[in-house]
């Protein structure tokens, strides 16, 4: 088979293979634990039960969604108000845009110059992502300017975004209110400057079955939401062990970020998760619910597991520790209690 070489992924890979001498010792310094992941099947949500006329049925769908949130941190939605035309025409064009020559991708400054592909901070193996993205801000999805040649996409992404939009707002609405607040609370925070969604593809890889799409990390923001094809890959830590899910074509995976966690005081958890390549190319569409900047996160309830932030101190706090040591430290930097935390996760990453 003739490696895809746009983007030219192998040609990094194989640059960090050299630096990291063979593949088996790059394995052994990840998440490789040489077992192949079982098939979970992720809670099922029918989100009509959140419309009935019957005052139960709506209780009974929110108390269904926390509980996922709490027990798995993942979740799929069906009945969710997106439609199998709206995808399909995502993915059309999607795909023509995936298509286009990397040059183009690369420096034509598309869709808020937000293409990425590979992991540029990696020094190893295992924290390369073979995969490629654009990351586009809602503020700009509307923008003409930004599709450049690609214009038809604007059309379905604007109402593909818009409608993700809504049904994580409206989500994030339930969760605060089981635990107790308005609904509106994450309405009045999250700003669609900071709010993205991210085209994803994860071109076929013979290389080996071991090879990131998207290292192991947690969300960062508030919710996910996403949209996978057939393909399959995703995976999760449950139970100290990663699981494999199973893509159904009509849900829609929805997942706690480390925000929800913080803000929730640990009642929902924000579960590592990463994806695995293929032989067949994947694509995926995600959805990120995320405050603004300056928005401060405090716990909701106390006593608070974690300090208060802002969501530019914590993006900063992230950014930081990948370029310094290669991995998200995440949450835990964040807790009120003694910094022996850090020193035992820093010393698990690297056994």
């Amino acid at each position: 088979m003739i490696i895809d070489s746009n983007p030219p992924l192998l040609d990094h890979y194989k640059a960090l293979l050299d630096h990291s001498s063979t593949l088996q010792t790059a394995e052994c310094d990840g998440h490789f634990d040489g077992v192949a992941a079982e098939e979970c099947q992720l809670p099922m949500i029918d989100l009509n039960g959140l419309k009935s006329d019957e005052a139960l049925e709506r209780v009974e769908c929110a108390k269904a969604i926390s509980k996922a949130a709490s027990e798995w941190g993942f979740f799929q939605v069906v009945n969710h108000g997106i439609s199998l035309e709206l995808v399909k025409k995502m993915r059309k064009e999607q795909t023509k845009l995936f298509e286009a020559p990397f040059e183009d991708k690369a420096t034509s400054r598309l869709l808020n110059n937000s293409y990425r592909w590979g992991t540029p901070t990696a020094t190893r193996p295992s924290q390369f992502s073979w995969s490629e993205a654009f990351h586009i801000p809602l503020t700009k999805v509307s923008e003409e300017d930004c599709y450049g040649d690609f214009i038809s996409l604007r059309e379905p992404t604007e109402e593909f975004a818009a409608a993700m939009s809504k049904l994580a707002r409206s989500l994030a609405g339930v969760l605060a209110e089981n635990l107790g607040h308005r609904r509106q609370v994450f309405e009045e925070i999250c700003d669609e400057s900071t709010c993205f969604l991210r085209l994803n593809r994860y071109p076929a890889c013979a290389v080996s079955s071991e090879i990131f799409g998207l290292v192991p990390h947690t969300d960062s923001g508030f919710l996910t939401i996403l949209r996978q094809d057939h393909v399959g890959g995703l995976q999760l830590m449950k139970d100290y062990k990663w699981v494999s899910v199973k893509p159904n074509p009509e849900a829609l995976i929805v997942n706690i970020g480390d925000l929800f966690q913080a803000w929730s005081n640990d009642v929902f958890k924000s579960v590592e998760h990463r994806v695995m390549t293929n032989k067949m190319e994947r694509y995926s569409i995600a959805y990120f619910l995320c405050p603004s900047y300056d928005s401060l996160i405090g716990s909701c309830r106390e006593p608070s597991v974690y300090r208060k932030f802002t969501f530019r101190q914590y993006r900063s706090q992230v950014q930081e520790d990948v370029k310094k040591m290669g991995y998200k430290v995440g949450l835990s930097r964040f807790l009120l209690q003694d910094e022996s935390t850090h020193t035992t996760l820093k010393a698990m990453k690297t056994m």
